[in-house]
């Protein structure tokens, strides 16, 4: 009984020291956690239930010349409501408070924000959304609420800051402005808000936030732990007035034409300053919008307002003058086995060389051109490398397009090339390119950049400016520009852009008419062309040089450059001249033309008048209706962007001087 009883205490004290052995063990790990491995374990901890999160820094502001917003970032506010952190009493106390606030703000009875809030309790909801994307005032005015305003923890309030981008003027430009990458957002790569992206972008700050539940993170304090620096504001060189002028000028066309896209840019002569640029593609729907830059990135066969420029390689090389003779023959002849066309049945014979892109001929350029450049072709291909015609403009905003003028050795050069090259074909430019070249011809033969910023600012002071970069100084003699200027004159006073003139004002441009596509198997079925018009105005003092661009119209209705795309110009030029816009009108070429000058003159004189009564100006362009109201002593505020569909003074309503009115537009 004795080994017996020996034996078992022998085992008692074998467990009881193994147990002791493993309890020892226990506290050796923990204390070597605790001391050892603690911090190791502590930062663990600490990174999966905190986490510093980036906050984006608020945009710059992108403004017109006129200080007019054209982009500008404005802060939203989600609420949510973590309904597990706060504490019974302060739930029951304040729930019913809090619940009506959110009523007289928001609208939505009481009865429903106690639901929401009581469901959410029962649930142990940690993430409740209460409001979105509010604006800073309500934002304010929710924090300060019952309950709320005890802050994230006794209060259970969560903030969610949120940028948007908005654009003032909607629509109207959006390509040229830019906007969000769709896949990526803050992220800008078009425009202006990708080419000046490094001034407006600003500096992020940073926020701690802590993990609750489900992957969701609420604020740990009221404060950042990183303040946000906000980006510089640019001021650009566009003009609000000007920009809407050529939006809906396009628009018109187009919708009459339904042409499949087009652009318009409107340039300062003297210092290249792009005053607009409108961008409009057809949808399915046969409606407009701003679908890609296509005055910036489309590369395209200019057709003949690249005649403009073989012409004055052929007057600086002195090969011709603008008396020479030109046989254009009867409106055929064969060059290389091709047989070219003039657009004139039966042609025009004998004619000057002067006359040959009046009426744009391409007989008569191809003529001129083969004749004096076959034997040695790179001497007419090295005035337009000179010009820098064959490089990108450098400008800023992403994705010029890239200009392509074969040389002899390139794949595309042949013996057709030079002439085909002499009307605009077998080439590539992009109608800024194009446009580029005519404004250096207005500004007296200096060839200036385009330019798009004129200012950074931050806070309103100054800390960058741009001037205006020449990119040649003379490009060509003195004669040769003349001749060349008098010669765009008589294009529109009695050439191919005559149904354009008018005694009231001068413009000076070409006419260009490009067939597009023609390579395909179809075209004979369904032919599609390029209408184009490049100039200035006025002509004998030009200030801005525009260009016109409208992809594949309806050949059904016209597809002449001096059809679709110079009314387009010359209603720019008619607004822009006087700064009193005219009526919208669209040329139907199957009907007798109107007396532009006529019309013209008779809207002059009225917008020049005094009113005691309110005009009607319901329908028409946004800023159509300021200039007629204002000249009539009314002071005008616009809702909205397009035509008036609304006017708060009815028409015939007597008004005092500097009386407002309220304009509705869509």
């Amino acid at each position: 009984m004795a080994a017996q009883e020996k034996n078992i205490l022998n085992r008692f004290y074998f467990i009881a020291g193994g147990m002791f052995i493993f309890a020892g063990l226990i506290a050796f790990k923990l204390i070597s956690i605790q001391f050892v491995d603690g911090e190791k374990y502590r930062d663990l901890a600490e990174r999966n239930t905190t986490k510093n999160f980036t906050i984006p820094a608020n945009r710059g502001n992108v403004y017109a010349d006129d200080g007019s917003l054209l982009a500008t970032s404005v802060p939203k506010y989600d609420i949510r409501f973590d309904a597990v952190t706060v504490s019974s009493e302060d739930f029951k106390e304040h729930l019913v408070p809090l619940s009506k606030a959110l009523s007289k703000r928001f609208g939505k009875p009481a009865s429903y924000y106690e639901n929401l809030f009581r469901k959410a309790r029962a649930n142990k909801n940690r993430y409740l959304s209460v409001v979105k994307g509010l604006g800073y005032s309500d934002y304010v005015a929710v924090k300060k609420m019952p309950l709320f305003e005890k802050g994230p923890y006794k209060g259970g309030i969560i903030v969610e800051q949120r940028t948007v981008r908005e654009h003032p003027l909607g629509k109207i430009g959006e390509r040229l402005i830019g906007n969000e990458m769709r896949n990526e957002p803050g992220v800008y790569e078009v425009g202006f808000e990708g080419a000046f992206d490094k001034y407006l972008k600003g500096k992020e700050g940073q926020r701690l936030k802590q993990k609750i539940a489900k992957g969701q993170w609420k604020p740990v304090y009221d404060d950042n732990e990183v303040e946000p620096e906000d980006g510089y504001d640019i001021i650009s060189t566009i003009n609000v007035n000007i920009q809407d002028i050529a939006h809906h000028a396009l628009l018109k066309q187009m919708e009459y034409y339904e042409a499949e896209h087009g652009s318009v840019i409107v340039m300062e002569v003297k210092t290249g300053e792009v005053k607009a640029v409108s961008n409009l593609g057809r949808t399915s729907e046969g409606k407009y919008y701003e679908k890609l830059n296509y005055a910036v990135g489309e590369s395209h066969e200019p057709g003949s307002t690249f005649k403009v420029m073989a012409f004055m390689a052929a007057l600086e090389d002195k090969v011709i003058d603008t008396a020479t003779v030109v046989d254009t023959k009867k409106g055929t002849k064969r060059f290389y086995g091709r047989t070219i066309s003039d657009s004139k049945h039966g042609g025009y014979g004998k004619i000057s060389a002067a006359r040959t892109l009046e009426v744009s001929s391409n007989i008569g350029l191809a003529t001129i051109i083969d004749e004096s450049y076959s034997k040695n072709p790179q001497k007419f291909i090295d005035h337009f490398k000179k010009w820098k015609l064959n490089e990108r403009l450098g400008i800023p905003i992403v994705g010029e397009g890239k200009p392509d003028i074969p040389e002899p050795g390139h794949k595309k050069w042949s013996r057709n090339a030079l002439p085909s090259m002499s009307y605009g074909y077998n080439l590539e430019m992009t109608p800024l390119q194009v446009l580029t070249f005519y404004n250096g011809i207005a500004n007296n033969g200096i060839m200036v950049k385009p330019r798009f910023i004129k200012e950074v600012r931050r806070m309103n002071v100054v800390v960058d400016e741009f001037g205006t970069d020449i990119i040649n100084y003379k490009i060509c003699s003195d004669e040769t520009l003349r001749q060349i200027q008098d010669i765009l004159k008589n294009v529109v006073k009695r050439g191919t852009g005559e149904s354009l003139y008018s005694e009231y004002f001068s413009m000076a441009g070409k006419t260009g008419t490009a067939q597009s596509e023609y390579w395909m198997a179809d075209w004979a079925e369904n032919r599609r062309y390029v209408s184009s018009f490049a100039g200035y105005f006025p002509a004998d003092d030009p200030k801005y040089s525009c260009i016109v661009v409208i992809h594949k119209p309806s050949i059904k209705k016209g597809y002449y450059g001096a059809d679709v795309s110079g009314p387009v110009f010359k209603r720019i030029a008619q607004k822009i001249f006087t700064d009193s816009p005219l009526i919208d009108y669209v040329i139907d070429p199957n009907e007798s033309d109107p007396d532009l000058g006529e019309d013209y003159q008779q809207f002059y004189e009225k917008v020049q008048n005094s009113y005691s009564k309110v005009p009607n100006v319901m329908g028409m362009a946004g800023m159509d209706a300021v200039s007629l109201l204002e000249n009539s002593g009314l002071k005008v505020r616009l809702v909205g962007n397009g035509s008036v569909i609304s006017q708060s003074l009815k028409k015939g309503e007597v008004f005092k001087n500097g009386q407002q009115i309220t304009l509705h537009l869509k």
